[in-house]
């Protein structure tokens, strides 16, 4: 049973290892995304879910890499107490009973290899617990790439040999007649055939002498015409990670000489409730709305680096791309004191030619997100909660270079925040949006529902620069079955996407909202921001 379940254990572990690194290859799903060809909606909205994906596959390896260890500690004991005195080369220990040192000394390099892989795994594990991703991300972020140790340990763990299978079958099945064996040991022998052959104890056994009939009787019916032979089993782990590792490294090494270029930082503003916007220039990038970079300043850390959602998207008339960042934890103060002259000052905008030397920033990507499909719904409800407002910022600055072109017909915006000021981070571009689709002549093109938690300080939005905003600003939460109600009544038997950025209580209310049915014939499909 032991041998059982180690082996059943170490195939599922070979599948999740293998598994588990695909999510992981962000340039393969973004292209994937992005292809109407390669992938359907469908398909595209289960690319969504990587991150799910993923987070499986490490707890499914978590879970059968105690199995497996449990396993083997059984077999320890199993190889020492079942000693087979017929098959030698198959034993682990030397007589029975015995501890099975020898099978201890077999294993070593797969058991030292096993024990430092169960102790990377529980780093791993524990480090990526939402309670240290919050209130230490540097922590998980450097278990994580722990990863490349793992596999490097697999790769040796599978060296072993202890498992062993015959390779003679055809000259030794098994429960074979051994004649100079099972003669002498297992059978009572005739005295007829002792008178005939008085040497048979020490003489081999005659080859073309049929068969004595006591032993047709005793079931022997097949003459053995050699030893067995045994041969360890070829290690299987290669086959299962070999594939997915070397597409991982490929992409990581593809990703970096694509990234290694430093992009241009050509303004730098401030903004209230500690969030910093930073524009960007770098040859030949291009992005989709939605999309996602990973920024990386080697002077606020060698080796961190961290995920933005663009909320600006280079077009054909300008190049420059931008990012919201919320100034929370360590690398985002360095960041912000390298970025700011001082970090007490609300704006720098300098011209390109009297830019003063920011520090060298790298940026990967993009990458794709479920925020890309939201112009190609014909009816889209977008959904913030406070700095969540990033990946619909794109879309947006989008649809003010032009939304003709677009399959969107219709876009509902909620944007949620605690305190007023936040308001102030996008209120420009949706004062520009609003009065742009006016002139058009399509002002019901985007609806706009803005709502505060927090009454503190509403007096200071009361302005003439954001008089349209004013109108749309709500006090207190959104009554989401009300708000789903309203919108299937106006949208009858269409598909209408939903996404969501923002808390999992919000994300929650409305996965189960887009779930349920209604009477107008509307159809939810419920899309989530996740980084992967």
């Amino acid at each position: 049973l032991g041998l059982c379940v180690s082996r059943a254990s170490a195939s599922v572990l070979n599948l999740n290892c293998c598994l588990v690194l695909l999510p992981m290859c962000r340039v393969l799903l973004a292209f994937l995304r992005g292809s109407q060809k390669v992938a359907s909606r469908k398909t595209r909205r289960l690319l969504d879910k990587s991150k799910t994906f993923h987070v499986t596959c490490g707890v499914t390896i978590c879970i059968f890499s105690v199995l497996h260890v449990a396993a083997h500690l059984v077999n320890a004991l199993n190889f020492s107490e079942n000693y087979n005195e017929d098959f030698l080369s198959l034993n682990a220990a030397n007589y029975r009973g015995e501890v099975s040192q020898r099978y201890l000394m077999s294993v070593l390099v797969p058991g030292l290899t096993g024990v430092i892989m169960v102790l990377v795994l529980f780093l791993m594990c524990t480090a990526s617990t939402y309670a240290i991703r919050v209130s230490n991300y540097d922590i998980f972020w450097y278990t994580h790439n722990l990863f490349f140790v793992f596999y490097m340990l697999l790769m040796l763990h599978v060296s072993g040999g202890v498992l062993k299978y015959q390779t003679n079958l055809e000259e030794h099945p098994p429960g074979c007649f051994n004649p100079n064996k099972t003669l002498r040991e297992n059978t009572t022998v005739p005295k007829a055939f002792e008178e005939s052959f008085p040497d048979y104890s020490t003489e081999p056994f005659p080859e073309d002498l049929p068969v004595p009939e006591p032993f047709v009787q005793n079931n022997f019916m097949r003459i053995c015409s050699e030893e067995p032979k045994f041969q360890s089993h070829f290690p299987e782990t290669w086959f299962w990670i070999s594939g997915p590792l070397c597409l991982y490294c490929v992409e990581r090494l593809y990703r970096y000489i694509r990234s290694n270029k430093p992009v241009t930082i050509t303004s730098v503003m401030s903004h209230p409730s500690n969030v910093l916007e930073v524009r960007m220039i770098k040859d030949d990038f291009k992005a989709r709305p939605g999309q996602y970079v990973i920024l990386h300043c080697p002077r606020v850390s060698a080796l961190e680096s961290h995920p933005f959602t663009l909320t600006m998207c280079p077009t054909d008339t300008k190049a420059t791309f931008g990012v919201h960042l919320k100034v929370v934890g360590d690398w985002t103060e360095r960041f912000r004191d390298l970025l700011l002259l001082h970090s007490n000052q609300d704006t720098e905008v300098l011209p390109i030619f009297q830019q003063r030397r920011y520090p060298k920033v790298y940026v990967d990507g993009p990458f794709g997100s479920p925020f890309e499909e939201s112009l190609k719904y014909e009816v889209s409800l977008c959904v913030a909660g406070g700095i969540g407002v990033t990946p619909f910022a794109s879309v947006l600055n989008t649809l003010l270079d032009g939304w003709k072109c677009y399959k969107l017909r219709r876009l509902y915006f909620i944007w949620v925040c605690r305190d007023i000021e936040s308001f102030r981070w996008f209120a420009d571009l949706l004062c520009t949006l609003h009065s742009k689709l006016w002139q058009e002549n399509r002002p019901d093109y985007i609806n706009i529902q803005l709502y505060l938690s927090q009454t503190d300080g509403i007096q200071k939005i009361i302005g003439e620069k954001y008089q349209a905003l004013n109108s749309r600003l709500l006090i207190g939460r959104p009554r989401w079955k009300l708000l789903f109600d309203e919108i299937a009544k106006c949208n009858r038997r269409k598909t209408i996407g939903v996404f969501c950025c923002g808390p999992n209580k919000i994300s929650k209310i409305l996965h189960k909202l887009s779930n349920s049915s209604n009477s107008y014939g509307t159809r939810f499909e419920y899309n989530k921001e996740s980084f992967s």
